[in-house]
């Protein structure tokens, strides 16, 4: 198994520490944010209360989905 070592010299790069320590966080993260908004793309379902979703909610949701993806591409980072 392979290891990693990170180093930070000085106590003020704590937040750089914790964003290294929490990257498998943030990407769950925005993983289950998507998978909120493919309730509303896949299924018709409302975010607010699991209802029938509006033609607008479907909209929205599909635009964020497609800006989350643009955004990670950006970045060279994808779900899958």
């Amino acid at each position: 198994m392979a290891k990693v070592t990170l180093e930070f010299d000085t106590v003020e790069e704590a937040t750089e520490l914790r964003a290294a320590l929490d990257g498998y966080k943030w990407a769950v993260a925005l993983w289950e944010f998507d998978q909120t908004l493919r309730e509303t793309t896949r299924r018709g379902v409302s975010i607010i209360d699991k209802a029938e979703a509006s033609d607008i909610e479907f909209k929205v949701a599909e635009k964020y989905r497609e800006k989350i993806r643009e955004i990670l591409e950006e970045h060279n980072l994808f779900f899958e």
